[in-house]
């Protein structure tokens, strides 16, 4: 089990560019599928990205493809999403969260049941 931190997160105008930071304590980091979701006021908690335990295999929700970066630092037991040409329907609660999946290395699962993890959020706005 791991305890997930997210922090980064702030108000940016439309264009700019933020990067949200997931610390993990605990064990076995390596092992761990890590996933950045998003929540909207009376919106569903969404996917966003998720990356492989190796950090060879990333995922997209089509929304964020070609704008946000999932990445990790396994020797840092960090996972970091890079949000650039942020638009205003970015604006959101985003968390991070993990999946302890040791027997693929290149898994990646896309939804909110499928990670077992949570950190406490982080409100990211972005103004017109």
């Amino acid at each position: 089990q791991v305890y997930l931190v997210e922090s980064g997160g702030g108000a940016v105008q439309a264009g700019g560019s933020l990067r949200l930071s997931c610390a993990a304590s605990g064990r076995a980091f390596v092992s761990y599928v890590m996933g950045w979701f998003r929540q909207a006021p009376g919106k569903e908690r969404d996917f966003v990205a998720g990356i492989s335990w190796s950090g060879g295999t990333t995922v997209y929700a089509d929304s964020v493809k070609g704008r946000f970066t999932i990445s990790r630092d396994n020797a840092k037991n960090v996972a970091y999403l890079q949000l650039n040409s942020l638009k205003p329907e970015d604006t959101a609660v985003y968390y991070c969260a993990a999946l302890k999946y040791p027997w693929n290395s290149d898994y990646v699962p896309a939804g909110r049941l499928d990670y077992t993890e949570w950190g406490q959020g982080t409100q990211v706005t972005v103004s017109s």
